[in-house]
């Protein structure tokens, strides 16, 4: 171009200089938003075991995360029984399909019945996703999953078209520990920049696959403070190295030889106590026999069983599967889909036409534990004939010191 060798040879420097400040200053007002919103710098990331250890409270067997401030503030409380958590408003999410398969909006308040363990509930809250939503990417970057990771980028498009423009995501990668790379944030091309982001394949370095750690800290630290609709979306082909998961289904629960070991129950209590819907996009192929069908069948009892070993399920696919089963979500294959891209709009789609109905449990919160949930529609509805409900069917009151 002949302007910058004009430039150089008819200017002093001060002229050089302000010429230039100028030109810059012009681009910067020209430049659309989106391109000034790419300048942006990611946060340095963050790694969530860091200064953090799990420990299990032993008068009520659950799992706790200790750090500098969590001891600050025990030792500030005076000495006596242990304190039940207040659950003030439990909030179930739902998305109602039509009998062609449709998602059916406009639904009111009115039109729905929440029922916990039988009774049922007064509706005090409702919502047709008009709040805007915390979802949280969790990716696993292990060599297994890394090589599949070149569609993180379209998938980062087709994500931030989808959502709401007030909605806000975090993208966290894992591998033997849970990097944070991006907090929660409205700013799309930040969510871009952290989706390519050199750091994942610094995470991938590690061979092993700390899956469900990652969402245990993950819906303990990002989500405490996080109010209204709440989801983590988990990319992995389920093959987790951290808590010895077999066939024995007693390898869900806590061990009393390793006490402060996180547990596979620990995580469905902390996910399902927070109100967090978990979507699962496995990298593996769907199991034959594990159909639509058949998941809605053995929704009611523990999935991983010795007929479904014969059925020639793996027990990684089986134990993401129960997981949903248990937190609330939905279990997505990728090889079923043309691409990444597609399942990422497929889930910002269901969370736009998502209601979440709020209640305070009649019952109380004296008794911890898991308490059954249903929703259904009442007669004359609109959709009401032949709809379908997917809800999370359960959710827990936990007990913390």
């Amino acid at each position: 171009m002949t302007p910058r060798p004009f430039l150089a040879t008819t200017t002093s420097r001060e002229n050089r200089k302000f010429l230039s400040i100028t030109l810059a200053a012009m681009l910067l007002v020209a430049a659309p938003p989106a391109l000034l919103a790419q300048k942006a710098k990611l946060p340095k990331p963050r790694v969530l075991e860091r200064g953090t250890r799990f420990e299990r409270n032993p008068a009520t067997g659950e799992m706790g995360l200790h750090t500098a401030e969590t001891s600050a503030n025990l030792e500030a409380l005076p000495a006596g029984p242990a304190i039940r958590t207040s659950v003030s408003l439990v909030e179930v999410g739902c998305t109602v399909l039509a009998s062609d398969g449709t998602q059916v909006r406009g639904l009111e308040r009115g039109d729905f019945r929440l029922f916990e363990d039988g009774a049922e509930q007064s509706i005090a809250s409702f919502d047709a996703a008009a709040t805007p939503a915390s979802i949280a990417l969790v990716i696993d970057a292990s060599p297994s999953i890394y090589r599949q990771l070149g569609q993180m980028r379209e998938a980062a498009r087709s994500l931030s078209s989808s959502l709401g423009t007030q909605d806000e995501v975090a993208v966290l990668a894992f591998s033997d520990q849970t990097h944070l790379l991006l907090p929660f944030s409205r700013d799309r091309a930040l969510l871009a920049a952290a989706l390519a982001s050199p750091e994942l394949a610094r995470v991938a370095n590690s061979s092993q696959s700390f899956i469900y750690q990652a969402l245990y800290l993950t819906g303990r630290q990002l989500f405490a403070d996080r109010t209204g609709r709440k989801a983590i979306v988990l990319l992995t082909d389920g093959q987790d190295s951290g808590l010895g998961l077999t066939w024995d289904p007693a390898t869900m629960r806590a061990r009393l030889d390793a006490a402060n070991m996180l547990a596979f129950d620990d995580v469905t209590r902390q996910l399902a106590s927070a109100g967090i819907e978990l979507d699962i996009i496995s990298t593996e192929n769907r199991p034959r026999a594990m159909s639509d069908a058949w998941l809605a069948a053995h929704q009611g009892q523990t999935l991983v069983t010795p007929a479904a070993r014969e059925l020639g399920m793996p027990d990684y696919t089986l134990y993401l599967a129960e997981l949903v089963r248990q937190a609330g979500g939905r279990l997505y294959f990728l090889r079923e889909l043309a691409s990444l891209a597609e399942v990422y709009h497929r889930i910002a789609l269901t969370l736009a036409a998502e209601y979440t109905l709020g209640y305070y449990p009649a019952a109380g919160v004296a008794r911890s534990g898991w308490r059954a949930l249903d929703v259904e529609l009442r007669p004359g509805a609109g959709a009401a004939a032949g709809a379908q409900i997917t809800h999370r069917t359960a959710y827990y009151v936990p007990v913390s010191p």
